[in-house]
């Protein structure tokens, strides 16, 4: 008999018996025969050469057909980056688990948008990995319809979980402190400069001294949608700005302004080092993206209007002014209102019966 790596095979023991299945899940083959027999490896063989091709009339087939597709791979007018497939391909294979034996025009009646809501709330305790599952289902699906296997998309319309709007929070100059106190010195920098410049985190890595003007710093988003280039991003050089780029090391062998320890630009790496950094100061409620609200109050104080802030920052005027209103009127919204009220009380007061 064979020997055998049991590894990723699934096996539960119920009432003094063993059985075997080709991975965990709903809908994963039985395997006949004992573990390492001719029977045994050819289930399994089999198991898995039917999960990478599929039955073109299941979702299986269908999951099958969108990891072989151009889109999947990098290539055509819609491409999925690396990173993106890397962090869906878990997904892609907890839906052919959970779906992936049913047929697929199944997926054109409304009847199936509960049972994926379910699916989804048993992730709910991590929402932003939850949506995301229904985010990878949604492209699946819309593959579908391109390949005329599908008539709708039953995932459109279906209302994420996960909070977005952190309008409420902004990194303040004690919570900077306190990150100061435990954190590295290239971390502390990579968290001031966000906070001068409001720029996303993979922007901000990218930037060095080629960007600056002598007015400003100018630098392109990311590559925008459909390989689009991004827009560019125009940061006046306001005094506070360029103090502290002027104060900063000269780093001969670095083209960014950020560096690693290492004294290099940050290629990898910075998302598990700065979390690192937040738990060890104690920091669990704010998150790097959060030093983009710090920025826009600074830009305020500096004297940029709300609606050249929405610019800078590529936000709304309503969502920049309910921030500013939020952190910087605060006291002074305040005190107008409590003005008006005792001078309507006065008033009222004073008017005779």
């Amino acid at each position: 008999m064979a020997m055998i790596d049991l590894k990723g095979v699934y096996v539960v023991r119920a009432k003094g018996r063993t059985y075997y299945y080709a991975w965990r899940g709903k809908g994963a083959p039985r395997l006949r025969g004992e573990p390492g027999s001719a029977e045994f490896l050819a289930d399994l063989r089999n198991a898995h050469d039917s999960r990478k091709t599929g039955d073109r009339s299941r979702l299986s087939g269908l999951c099958a057909m969108f990891r072989a597709s151009d889109a999947w791979n990098g290539r055509g007018p819609k491409p999925i980056s690396a990173k993106t497939k890397a962090s869906w391909t878990t997904w892609l294979d907890r839906i052919q688990t959970e779906f992936g034996e049913l047929r697929i025009e199944h997926f054109d009646r409304p009847q199936i948008r509960p049972i994926i809501t379910k699916w989804r709330d048993r992730h709910a305790a991590t929402p932003r990995a939850a949506d995301m599952g229904v985010q990878v289902l949604s492209r699946l699906l819309s593959f579908g319809q391109a390949e005329g296997k599908l008539l709708n998309n039953v995932c459109a319309g279906i209302v994420g979980i996960y909070d977005s709007d952190r309008s409420g929070l902004i990194w303040r100059a004690a919570d900077l402190a306190k990150l100061a106190e435990s954190a590295s010195k290239e971390i502390v920098e990579a968290a001031t400069l966000a906070g001068l410049t409001g720029l996303r985190r993979s922007v901000l890595l990218r930037l060095g001294p080629a960007h600056r003007k002598p007015n400003s710093l100018e630098i392109r988003s990311n590559k925008g949608r459909n390989g689009r280039p991004g827009r560019a991003v125009i940061i006046p050089l306001y005094a506070e700005l360029r103090e502290y780029l002027d104060a900063l090391p000269k780093r001969k062998a670095a083209t960014t302004y950020l560096v690693t320890t290492e004294g290099q630009p940050w290629r990898t790496g910075f998302g598990s080092s700065w979390g690192k950094a937040c738990d060890k100061a104690g920091i669990d409620d704010l998150h790097f993206h959060d030093l983009r609200g710090t920025a826009a109050t600074k830009f305020y104080g500096s004297g940029l209007t709300i609606r050249e802030i929405a610019e800078v920052m590529g936000w709304s005027e309503d969502y920049v002014e309910t921030l500013i209103d939020r952190y910087v009127k605060k006291d002074e919204l305040l005190l107008d209102r409590i003005r008006r009220m005792d001078e309507h009380a006065s008033r009222t007061k004073d008017a005779k019966p």
